[in-house]
C-alpha cells in the first residue's frame, strides 16, 4: 500500500485502475479477501458467494466498459464499484492507512474484517449492496422495464440469505433450525438461494417483456420466489432496514419477485 495515502485515497486509486477492465475487477474482490498483508485464513471462506455473485454480473456483460462492443450496464457497474470501494477502503484501514472510515458501510466491514461471521459478512455486503441500490436509482430509471424488475428480484434474494442467517424465524419459521446453514455463504447451499440464473436470463441487456422472461423460468426458483420469499417480503424488509441500519429501504418501491 502506497505510504502516506489515506484509506480512502488507497482505495479510490485501486478502483480507478480496475473501473474498465471487468477481469481485473474480479480478480480485485478477489484478492481484498486475502486481507492486507496477504493472509487471512477466517476470511478467505467469505471469498465463495462474492465471487459467485461476481463471476455472474460478468457472465452476463453488465460490468463492460462504456466504450465496449457490447457495453455494460451503468447500475450493476455503479453498484459493483460501491462493494468493491467499501471492501478496499476496509483493508486499507486493516493494514493501517490512515482513516478515519469514510461511511457506516465501511465501518460495517470493518466489523467483519475484525470479527468474520456469517452476519457481519451479510451485513457488509448487503449494506453496501441497498445503499448503491437507493444512491443510483436515476441510473436504474434508465434501465429497461425486465432489468429493473429483476434487479428487484435479486434484492429479495440477497437480502433473503441474510435473513437465513441472522433473522432464522423469519426467513423459515418452524424450518428455522435448518436456515443458518441453507444461507452460510461458505457453503455450497447458499448458491440454492443465490443462484441468479434460476431468476435472471444470462444476456444484458434484456429486450423482452417480463412475462417472457417468467415463462423461461425454471420450476424451483419461481417455487422458491411465490412459496417462501413473497410470504415474507414486508417483513423481510423491515427487518433488513433495521439491520443494515438503512431507513430509506422502505421508502423505496417494495419488489414483488412475481
Amino acid at each position: 500500500m502506497e505510504t502516506g495515502a489515506s484509506a480512502t485515497e488507497w482505495a479510490a486509486q485501486q478502483i480507478a485502475a480496475v473501473r474498465d477492465r471487468p477481469e481485473a475487477r474480479l480478480e480485485l474482490a478477489a484478492r481484498l479477501y486475502h486481507g492486507p498483508f496477504g493472509q487471512a485464513p477466517r476470511h478467505l471462506p467469505y471469498r465463495r458467494a462474492a465471487m459467485a455473485f461476481m463471476r455472474w454480473q460478468l457472465r452476463r456483460g453488465v460490468l463492460e466498459p462504456p466504450d465496449s462492443e457490447r457495453p455494460g450496464s451503468p447500475w450493476w457497474r455503479a453498484v459493483n464499484e460501491r462493494l468493491l470501494r467499501d471492501g478496499c477502503e476496509s483493508v486499507a484501514l486493516s493494514g493501517d492507512l490512515i482513516g478515519p472510515p469514510s461511511s457506516r458501510t465501511v465501518d460495517y466491514w470493518m466489523s467483519f474484517a475484525d470479527y468474520p461471521t456469517a452476519r457481519s459478512w451479510y451485513r457488509a455486503h448487503n449494506a453496501s449492496v441497498v445503499t448503491a441500490y437507493l444512491d443510483y436509482r436515476d441510473l436504474a430509471e434508465a434501465e429497461s422495464v425486465a432489468e429493473r424488475f429483476f434487479m428487484n428480484v435479486v434484492l429479495c434474494r440477497v437480502l433473503y440469505t441474510h435473513a437465513l442467517v441472522a433473522a432464522p424465524r423469519i426467513s423459515l419459521g418452524w424450518l428455522r433450525p435448518l436456515a443458518p446453514f441453507l444461507g452460510d455463504p461458505r457453503l455450497g447451499m447458499t448458491g440454492i438461494f443465490l443462484q441468479l440464473s434460476r431468476v435472471l436470463p444470462d444476456e444484458y441487456p434484456l429486450t423482452g417483456n417480463v412475462s417472457d422472461y417468467l415463462s423461461d423460468e425454471l420450476g424451483f426458483g419461481r417455487l422458491l420466489d411465490y412459496g417462501v420469499i413473497v410470504p415474507r417480503l414486508q417483513q423481510l424488509y423491515e427487518w433488513s432496514a433495521h439491520e443494515l441500519s438503512e431507513p430509506g429501504l422502505l421508502d423505496a418501491r417494495t419488489p414483488n419477485p412475481r
